[in-house]
């Protein structure tokens, strides 16, 4: 089982703790609107949600980060998304997770590749990341997920060597990124995932399908 010797459990945010794919749609969806453009269904932005203002960017015009617009059209997806960004809640059953690591003794803490600009306001106005020991974005080091470095950093703010943590995310490059830092990783198959994506060749150690079923991996074998 996944549970010898582990001390802690990392999350990644969105899409593993927090569903903030409504809020980032509609603040792309605006950008479309504003310009005369026709609004778009959710179900277009939602499985690109964990790519933040490149997939929805992507969604809503079509464009990549080389494009010569695409700098000046993320600033004005950023502010659109501030503006409303605290109506972001929780998946069902990630409080009572979090609170059953608890009253085990783990400690827990979120690796994101989420700017600070947003990790840090959000985390703070939500309850749910009172008890959480590490909080750990993309600028918080120089390096982003699939890169271990941000689990390397989440494992020292901890005080648990990297081999005792499991890293939780819902994208190919969560697992990456913690079998790169020596973890143990699980595929939150309940995430942001796209069409096309297939857990089963994440290289993941296991996969959940809703909050909760992390428990079951932690029950002694």
């Amino acid at each position: 089982m996944l549970t010898d010797a582990t001390r802690a459990v990392l999350f990644d945010l969105d899409g593993t703790l927090i569903d903030s794919a409504p809020d980032l749609g509609a603040a792309a969806d605006q950008m479309r609107t504003d310009r005369g453009l026709a609004s778009l269904p959710m179900e277009r932005y939602r499985p690109m949600a964990g790519s933040g203002a490149r997939g929805m960017l992507g969604v809503a015009f079509g464009i990549t980060p080389d494009a010569p617009e695409f700098a000046p059209l993320r600033e004005e997806f950023f502010l659109n998304y501030e503006a409303r960004m605290m109506r972001t809640r929780v998946f069902e059953g990630v409080a009572e997770l979090v609170a059953a690591l608890c009253a085990r003794g783990l400690q827990w803490g979120v690796v994101t590749n989420k700017s600070v600009r947003f990790t840090g306001p959000l985390t703070r106005a939500m309850p749910l990341f009172g008890t959480a020991r590490a909080i750990v974005s993309g600028d918080t080091t120089p390096y982003a997920k699939p890169h271990p470095e941000p689990l390397f950093e989440a494992a020292r703010q901890l005080g648990v060597p990297p081999e005792r943590c499991i890293y939780v995310g819902d994208d190919e490059r969560d697992m990456a990124a913690g079998r790169a830092a020596g973890m143990r990783t699980v595929a939150a198959a309940y995430g942001y995932m796209g069409a096309e994506a297939d857990v089963t060749l994440w290289e993941a150690d296991a996969a959940i399908a809703s909050p909760m079923e992390l428990l079951q991996l932690l029950e002694p074998a």
